[in-house]
């Protein structure tokens, strides 16, 4: 099933230059991308070589600008709500929640009972198909077919399903407001979310059966692009990455935002920190989101969705500043406001998980081969709608 080598494309002569290195002598500079099929978006990696192996990578990125921050400081607050869609757009909801758990703050609204259920259903079913569309391309990466690929987009169409059912659009949702969510769940839209809740261990089961022990797999991704637990906390690291060192920090537990207190989980960690363990992390992950979405569906309670108190139309927060942040799919994701009193913004500052995590690919790649590296910054799970911005 899996192949040995890189999946890699060939690199055209103008992006291969000979470099000479003191210390290395004569040195090949390769640069991969931005439109290489391996960097996972318009991303460019700039490698210089001593034969295949590694000795200096510098990450290229920029070129997905989309001045989000600007925008958001000439934007009334609901109106950024659509933006933040884009920045990690395959995990809308979560975006989403971070950006009105800022305001919220700033705003002194309170979102009811139901909606706090609600947005940590559409949280973890986010999490569940991040995970694993990242393992289907890691897999890709690796050298395998499109077998594991086509596995995870089968259960992904299955959520989407549902998200276009409830928001009218299955990637860019803008379903959540301030103080709450913008429509109510059905009992019709419950009832499928539990029939795809209960058959998710199936799928995840099976995966690992294919997945898991393959000697191949195992091959590839055991001891490359290990990261200590120390780089990673002094690099700012979250999510998966970090967790895969054997830090177990996760926010669902550490600021307990939300209802997760109330909900039986663990966190995962890994111990050594290499390409396998953030493989290992997710699947893991995805188990224990599973077990999550069966409690708030089990306990779902009725009520409103909305603080009474919100207003949409016409926000202004009093003057002050508040920065909401959650665990995301990728890493924290968080949103820094500042509030003048008008109905804009001062200031709109994004903690983007997948910039901070991309901060440590040449550490990561060091020592190892071309091949290596396209394995590892897949492992990392970067997206460049929020690498960039």
């Amino acid at each position: 099933m899996l192949a040995s080598g890189s999946a890699a494309a060939p690199f055209s002569s103008a992006s291969v230059r000979p470099v000479h290195d003191e210390f290395h002598g004569d040195l090949l500079e390769v640069s991969m991308g931005p439109h290489h099929p391996s960097t996972h978006g318009v991303f460019r990696m700039m490698v210089t070589l001593d034969g295949e192996t590694i000795v200096r990578l510098k990450p290229v990125f920029g070129y997905l600008h989309r001045n989000h921050e600007k925008l958001g400081e000439n934007t009334t607050y609901l109106g950024s709500m659509p933006y933040t869609d884009r920045l990690d757009y395959l995990c809308s909801m979560t975006n989403n929640w971070a950006y009105a758990l800022a305001v919220e703050k700033l705003a002194g609204l309170v979102p009811p009972e139901r909606a706090e259920y609600i947005r940590i259903i559409l949280a973890e079913l986010t999490r569940l198909i991040n995970h694993s569309g990242l393992i289907g391309f890691l897999m890709q990466d690796t050298g395998c077919s499109g077998t594991p690929l086509m596995y995870a987009f089968r259960e992904r169409e299955k959520v989407l399903d549902l998200f276009e059912a409830l928001s009218g659009s299955r990637m860019m949702c803008n379903y959540q407001r301030f103080g709450g969510c913008r429509v109510d769940l059905t009992p019709a839209w419950v009832d499928s979310a539990r029939r795809l809740v209960d058959a998710f261990p199936r799928f995840l089961d099976e995966f690992e059966a294919l997945l898991t022990g393959n000697e191949i797999f195992m091959a590839r991704t055991q001891g490359v692009g290990r990261l200590s637990p120390e780089l990673a906390v002094n690099a700012g690291l979250t999510g998966p990455v970090l967790r895969a060192t054997g830090v177990g920090h996760d926010l669902r537990k550490v600021d307990a935002y939300g209802l997760y207190p109330r909900f039986d989980f663990r966190v995962p960690i890994g111990a050594h920190g290499d390409t396998y363990d953030r493989y290992m992390i997710r699947v893991l992950e995805m188990r224990e989101s599973v077990q999550i979405l069966q409690q708030a569906l089990r306990d779902l309670p009725a009520g409103p969705i909305m603080d009474p108190k919100a207003k949409l139309r016409g926000l202004r927060p009093k003057a002050g500043e508040a920065y909401g942040r959650i665990e995301g799919a990728k890493g924290e994701i968080g949103f820094f406001l500042i509030s003048d009193g008008s109905p804009n913004p001062y200031r709109y500052r994004i903690r983007p998980p997948s910039f901070i995590n991309l901060t440590v690919l040449e550490d990561l790649c060091l020592g190892h081969t071309v091949a290596d590296a396209v394995i590892i910054l897949g492992s990392i799970d970067i997206v460049l709608g929020e690498v960039d911005r």
